[in-house]
This record gives structure tokens, sequence and C-alpha cells, in this order.
């Protein structure tokens, strides 16, 4: 193959710092748990909101969007679609009447089990080929990367 069409991977060298590699490896979870999470009609983004909702019953779209570090119109696209999905449902607040809150469906509950499962599995596909000992270390390692950051912004 001529250098022309070659991929980047092979004609470039990967950076090896700990924010490349750390996108990369986003990237690629986020990859693998899409193609699974396809089976179920559900994408990346909203199997993030059914992590929170599986958690606590009711959570405004404010909350989703800051836990979730992402801007409110994301958040409103996300949850518009996931109601639109019938994933979930949306009340008033009865303590303001401004807000809605954000409840699961029938489907959204449902979906728990297998979906969680698919990410599991993708989890067990990244840590394939290490040890116990290995795999706790990697991630023990990320989530100390992942504090230093979160320290630092604060």
């Amino acid at each position: 193959m001529s250098p022309k069409h070659q991929s980047p991977e092979s004609r470039f060298s990967r950076p090896k710092s700990p924010g490349y590699l750390s996108y990369r490896l986003a990237r690629l979870f986020s990859r693998a748990l899409d193609s699974r999470l396809a089976t179920y009609g559900v994408p990346v983004g909203q199997f993030r909101v059914l992590l929170i909702l599986w958690e606590v019953e009711q959570i405004t779209q404010t909350e989703i969007a800051n836990y979730l570090d992402i801007e409110q119109p994301t958040a409103a696209a996300t949850i518009s679609r996931m109601q639109r999905d019938g994933l979930i449902t949306t009340s008033p607040d009865p303590a303001d009447g401004r807000r809605l809150l954000i409840q699961l469906t029938e489907r959204g509950h449902a979906l728990r089990g297998p979906l969680t499962t698919e990410a599991q599995r993708v989890n067990e596909l990244a840590i394939n080929g290490m040890t116990n000992a290995e795999a706790e270390q990697a991630i023990a390692l990320l989530t100390r990367l992942g504090d230093a950051l979160d320290r630092e912004i604060d």
C-alpha cells in the first residue's frame, strides 16, 4: 500500500500523553458500547441519562445536564428523544411548576438489565488479558487521574 493510502494510525505515532490516551479510550468505549446498544435502539447519550434515572426516581433536566456536564440544549434534545422513544415521561414539579420532573417509563425500567449487561461486556472486553490485579490497578489509576483534574477545575 502506498503511503498516500495508509491509515493515519500507520503513518503517525500516537501520543503517549494521559490526555490523548484518555480521549482515545473514551471514544473507543463509546463506539463499542454504541454498537451494542443499537440493538435496543438506545444511543450512548441516552444510556448515560438512563444510568442516572435507574438510581433516582425523578430528576430535572438541569440536574441531568449538571451531572453529565453537558449543555442545557443537549440535555433538552436528549430528553425529548427519550420521551419520543417511550423511555421517559415528564410531569410538572409540584414545588415549581416551571420545572419538569423526568421519570422512567416501564420500558425504561425494563432496559436496565439488558443495557447494563452490554456495558459490562464492553468493560470485560477492555480488560481482557489483564489479571485481576492489573484491572484493579488500571481502575485505580484512572480514578486518580479523574480526581486530580476534578480538584483542579472545582
